[in-house]
């Protein structure tokens, strides 16, 4: 399974130049003198105002880039996972369901085969044992 990269995610690089812009935004309207020319503020360049203004918006656009890449990561997490019906066992692919050996033979390119694990072997042999009811072979008596 690979992992979930979102460093180039479009979500993120469109939040980035939102806040961008609005970064750029606040420091024209800082140097244009829209203050003065809007609201009769004093006809100065404040550092304060415009520094202030910039952390706050830095601050936001942390938080925001931090809870989208979390969430975008969970996202992609679960868009991993495969789809499998719980009956069947056959594989929900693209809207279609597939056997397990149809789904790995066409997106993997992989031959199946099957096998059984020691548990299920284990279990298997007392299943038989049971069905058949063949006593477990008996050794000779050891003194």
């Amino acid at each position: 399974m690979k992992p979930a990269t979102t460093s180039g995610d479009p979500v993120q690089r469109r939040t980035a130049l939102g806040f961008s812009i609005i970064l750029l935004l606040s420091w024209l309207s800082e140097s244009l003198h829209l203050p003065h020319l809007l609201f009769d503020d004093p006809f100065e360049f404040s550092w304060t105002r415009v520094l202030l203004r910039s952390a706050i918006i830095v601050a936001v656009w942390s938080w925001v880039h931090l809870s989208n890449r979390r969430l975008l990561r969970r996202l992609h997490q679960l868009e991993e996972f495969l789809l499998i019906c719980s009956w069947c066992r056959k594989v929900g692919h693209e809207g279609r369901w597939l056997t397990m050996e149809e789904y790995f033979g066409s997106n993997f390119d992989t031959e199946t085969s099957h096998g059984i694990c020691p548990a299920c072997a284990q279990q298997q042999r007392e299943a038989h044992r049971a069905a058949t009811r063949v006593p477990p072979p008996a050794g000779p008596a050891v003194p």
